[in-house]
């Protein structure tokens, strides 16, 4: 029997040769487009243009269907992401998407039309290893790699999951799209958060949030003197220089986003390194479980374009892990994702960034 394959298309030249590849392979392609995301303009979520997905599926002639999920993406991606600014956060919502949303949607419809998997075109290979564990390795295209947002996926997801993209670079897919002769071929990626369509990310939170959206507040130094106003915890990242507007006659950065009291904490750029963090939120891959006082040496990816820095990575707790790095890495930002990976880089699990220690 031809095995039959939901794939997940977003509009986009990766999603579309995912489909092209797994047809050649002689998959029995659905396209599927999660539709998460309507703008008060009408405009739709860069994850979901339907007309082009549409386009693409007419081209290599399979069924293609859209999915309503924007109460689901409000509940469970939005709504937590400006939470989470709110508080003084930085959040990965891609992280929160690929599996409460994408994977969970994707993976409905392959039960219902009765599919044997579901494939995206993430630059990632899932890997079956020796212990009967399902985990993501990284993509042979190293700018491209998208394990960091994908380490949350359960084993029941990934167990069910096609990446045919992994062992390719974004110029080779270029290329079978235009061997293809596919309407998306030279279509431009997207860059940023999905559902932040136009403007920044606290334009978005105050048009969003439900909840009193704090405004000005102070910039303070290390030991808490005022050093002038700020104009609100939401317009600040960990490790942010440009845009504070202050003049201190020395290069400032912010440190620490302090939400109880509305302060901004600003130091020196070699404040900013530390040696520990500790995360939660665990979820693990490669490994069933992390039993409490073991240790695994790991390489850990504070965020995604980090390269990573080695360490030790403790389990502390019944939802807490202590990283100890060989060396300091900079502002690691609670909120943000700390992914774990071994030396043949595959994923052995992460969490979210609770705190430092040192």
């Amino acid at each position: 029997m031809v095995p039959k394959v939901i794939v997940g298309m977003s509009g986009g030249v990766d999603s579309a040769v995912t489909a092209y590849l797994l047809k050649a392979m002689g998959y029995d392609v659905i396209g599927v487009t999660l539709r998460t995301w309507l703008g008060s303009n009408g405009q739709e979520s860069r994850c979901c243009e339907i007309d082009d997905a549409q386009a693409v599926a007419e081209q290599l002639d399979f069924p293609y269907y859209v999915l309503n999920c924007l109460s689901d993406f409000h509940r469970k991606v939005v709504e937590p992401f400006t939470y989470d600014y709110l508080h003084g956060l930085t959040p990965n919502p891609c992280v929160l998407c690929n599996r409460a949303i994408k994977w969970e949607g994707l993976l409905h419809a392959a039960d219902v039309m009765g599919a044997d998997y579901v494939a995206t075109g993430h630059y990632a290979s899932v890997v079956k290893l020796e212990n009967g564990r399902y985990t993501v390795q990284k993509a042979a295209s190293a700018p491209k790699d998208q394990t960091y947002m994908l380490y949350r996926l359960t084993q029941a997801q990934l167990s069910r999951t096609l990446m045919p993209l992994g062992r390719l670079t974004k110029d080779e897919v270029r290329r079978l799209a235009r061997q293809a002769e596919l309407s998306v071929a030279e279509k431009r990626d997207s860059q940023e958060i999905c559902f932040v369509t136009d403007g920044s990310y606290a334009d978005f939170i105050e048009a969003n949030a439900e909840d009193y959206v704090p405004h000005i507040g102070n910039f303070v130094d290390e030991q808490g003197h005022v050093l002038g106003p700020h104009k609100g915890i939401i317009h600040y990242t960990v490790g942010q220089r440009k845009g504070l507007g202050l003049a201190l006659g020395a290069p400032a950065y912010v440190k620490e986003i302090n939400a109880a009291t509305n302060d901004v904490v600003i130091a020196a750029e070699a404040s900013l390194y530390r040696t520990e963090i500790v995360c939660h939120r665990l979820n693990f891959l490669s490994l069933p479980e992390l039993p409490l006082g073991d240790t695994v040496c790991a390489r850990v990816k504070i965020r995604y374009h980090d390269e990573g820095t080695w360490g030790t990575v403790e389990r502390t707790g019944e939802d807490t892990v202590r990283v100890a790095f060989e060396q300091a890495v900079r502002a690691p930002a609670p909120g943000q994702s700390a992914v774990f990976y071994d030396e043949c880089d595959c994923v052995i699990g992460g969490g979210e960034i609770a705190g430092n220690l040192a």
